[in-house]
């Protein structure tokens, strides 16, 4: 078994802080750590902070090199995007058009890494949809969606200081947290 933490980043929210999809995200890393991860965030406020991606060179700023300099050395991914009429919201998708700074690596995009989704939409129809256009999104840069993706209708299930209020909403992202480490620790050579 490796001797290495799997490490875990987390991409989410929305502009305003505590947001429910940034406490969603929040609440799936604390799993994911639980899990016997190393976990890094990158939330709505900070995710502000990154320009429009922009693929010329030098235009990534601190805050984008950040985030592609953890992603580089992710090996899981958890993503938790608002729904917006329909899709991801621009503040995520912007931060996952980043992810093409990495098109040269050796390893290409997200390329054999886990990857966990949470869409929180105000109503049930929402979270579907977004949940398939994640999915979609990680087959697209090489990622291995997990089995469970959480759609949470953020008009019912409430989420206070990082935790959630609704049982069964808290235990699919513990579940979800769990499969991204689980399949992280297989693929840096452990089997538990």
């Amino acid at each position: 078994m490796s001797a290495r933490k799997p490490f875990i980043v987390g991409i989410g929210g929305t502009t305003r802080a505590g947001s429910s999809s940034e406490q969603a995200l929040l609440l799936a890393l604390k799993h994911a750590g639980a899990a016997g991860a190393e976990t890094e965030a990158f939330t709505g406020p900070k995710l502000g902070e990154l320009p429009m991606y922009d693929p010329d060179p030098g235009h990534l700023g601190a805050t984008g090199k950040h985030l592609i300099d953890s992603l580089r050395r992710a090996d899981g991914v958890i993503i938790s995007s608002p729904c917006y009429h329909g899709g991801m919201s621009g503040l995520i998708k912007n931060a996952i058009d980043y992810i093409e700074e990495m098109r040269a690596d050796d390893r290409v995009y997200l390329d054999g890494r886990a990857m966990g989704f949470i869409a929180c939409g105000y109503g049930y129809q929402g979270p579907g949809p977004v949940l398939n256009q994640l999915r979609q999104t990680a087959h697209a840069l090489r990622g291995w969606p997990t089995p469970l993706g959480v759609g949470v209708n953020s008009f019912v299930v409430k989420f206070k200081n990082s935790e959630c209020e609704d049982e069964a909403i808290a235990k699919q992202i513990e579940i979800m947290a769990q499969q991204v480490v689980e399949f992280a620790r297989h693929r840096i050579g452990g089997l538990g």
